[in-house]
């Protein structure tokens, strides 16, 4: 079993697995914010952003059934010959609060991987709703106020996202980093 995983082996297992068109967008996404993120905490970059990259790969496996989320993906990466168990946790923790699921977040990388993911949502919804559909431009006070209206983005979970400030990051300075990362890559993901 190998305890480290490459960007390119990542990307092979995510290109077998995970073929619905906005997740991989959605994952893309998840993996720069967490590259940012990673840099912001003088953390590795390539490990944070992989574990991004990977968190949703059994998406389309599970046909619905949530609760299996994360648990598959990482029975789908034992199975690709990795035993990666930070990685591991964080994926399977992200999963808290869905119907079956016992994960719990408890460290910082945790915390940071699930506000991650989840702001992607909501950015990529403000986008849509743009005349220009672009999201340069976008500012932290337009998201901060989508993300009070409940109602917008409605499956998008906000407490992971409120919850960023308990890994040492104010939600401002969050917001920002995570709209330079995907303004980032806008030109590989469609809106």
């Amino acid at each position: 079993m190998k305890t480290t995983i490459s960007r390119a082996e990542a990307l092979d297992v995510w290109d077998k697995y995970l073929k619905t068109k906005y997740l991989r967008y959605h994952t893309l996404e998840s993996e720069a914010i967490m590259r940012k993120l990673a840099e912001h905490f003088n953390k590795d970059p390539e490990f944070w952003g992989i574990t991004g990259l990977l968190h949703d790969l059994d998406m389309d496996v599970i046909n619905g059934d949530y609760s299996k989320h994360g648990y598959k993906t990482v029975e789908i990466l034992k199975e690709e010959g990795f035993e990666i168990p930070e990685m591991f946790k964080a994926i399977i923790s992200h999963t808290e609060g869905i119907s079956g699921a016992e994960a719990k977040r408890e460290s910082d990388f945790e915390i940071i991987l699930s506000a991650a993911e989840n702001i992607t949502g909501l950015i990529s919804a403000y986008v849509l709703m743009k005349p220009e559909k672009k999201i340069a431009g976008t500012k932290v006070k337009s998201i901060k106020k989508k993300l009070k209206a409940k109602a917008f983005a409605a499956s998008v979970n906000r407490e992971f996202i409120y919850d960023i400030e308990k890994a040492g990051i104010d939600l401002d300075t969050f917001l920002q980093i995570a709209i330079d990362a995907m303004t980032e890559i806008a030109g590989e993901v469609e809106m």
